[in-house]
């Protein structure tokens, strides 16, 4: 099992967690989505982070689609921009991104860790990314992880987080790209009480729902976002965002999303597709 990183946190204290999702990065760091600078959209969310939550996070989760282009360099601007956090940050591939340049850039950093014990929670990161496709899979190792890390800490709170939705969303379009073997994962999780959230990306829009007793999140992108409730590709004018969640040694938590509403921006609205 890998080494989990751990805090020093008060034992009262929730664990603070800052999780950005689809940066869409590009090689060009004036790199331009769907009219959209993608750089200059995610520095505002962060800045907004910076300013708007009570405290620095302890924990940043990056989950997917750090990058448009899979480029080397779109990743290490990535890490550039999150070399101002003291806390771990902690990176796990989308569909859009190629894990073989992230894992070269990220190799001995810890943004790879998979697994994090801390503040009476565990937290679990699991890869969906499918080499070549738009839907997410969780490969048999990943799911074997994901049992092994629910079986060492049984009665240890905990968040699983990974790139693609788990559960059908109000877009039709987007029906067939999300996690094509959810049934396993609710396999392996069921008479799992201990496990209290899911937390993805990939949906460019927030999602909040719950499960008999498990909460469903997803979280807006740092960029473009994604018209709930369309039939077909559709984009929003939303404001990028971000999502903060305090993790509480209880075993509950609190959650909410934030948008760079201040941040002035541009996206085409008529595109259909990217």
């Amino acid at each position: 099992m890998p080494s989990p990183v751990l805090s020093d946190k008060p034992s009262s204290a929730p664990l603070r967690i800052l999780q950005i999702t689809d940066p869409h990065l590009m090689a060009d760091p004036d790199g331009v989505l769907l009219g959209m600078n993608t750089r200059e959209s995610l520095e505002a969310v962060l800045a907004l982070a910076a300013e708007a939550e009570d405290g620095a996070p302890d924990l940043v989760l990056a989950s997917g689609d750090i990058s448009q282009d899979g480029s080397e360099a779109a990743y290490r601007l990535f890490q550039r921009l999150m070399s101002g956090f003291t806390c771990p940050v902690i990176w796990f591939p989308g569909n859009h991104d190629d894990a073989a340049a992230m894992r070269k850039v990220i190799a001995g950093t810890g943004a790879d860790e998979r697994r994090v014990l801390a503040g009476g929670w565990q937290v679990i990161c699991l890869d969906s990314s499918v080499p070549g496709q738009v839907h997410g899979q969780l490969a048999d190792s990943e799911l074997d992880f994901l049992r092994d890390c629910l079986a060492e800490y049984p009665d240890t709170p905990t968040l699983v987080t990974f790139h693609h939705h788990p559960v059908d969303i109000d877009c039709s379009w987007m029906a067939d790209i999300g996690l094509v073997n959810r049934d396993a994962l609710y396999r392996v999780l069921a008479g799992q009480p201990q496990v209290r959230g899911l937390l993805w990306g990939h949906i460019h829009q927030a999602w909040d729902d719950d499960r008999d007793g498990l909460r469903l999140m997803a979280t807006p992108s740092t960029c473009i976002q994604f018209a709930p409730g369309s039939t077909d590709f559709s984009l929003d004018d939303k404001a990028p965002g971000y999502r903060w969640l305090a993790l509480y040694p209880d075993g509950s938590l609190a959650s909410h999303v934030r948008r760079a509403e201040d941040y002035a921006y541009t996206v085409d609205l008529n595109s259909h597709g990217y």
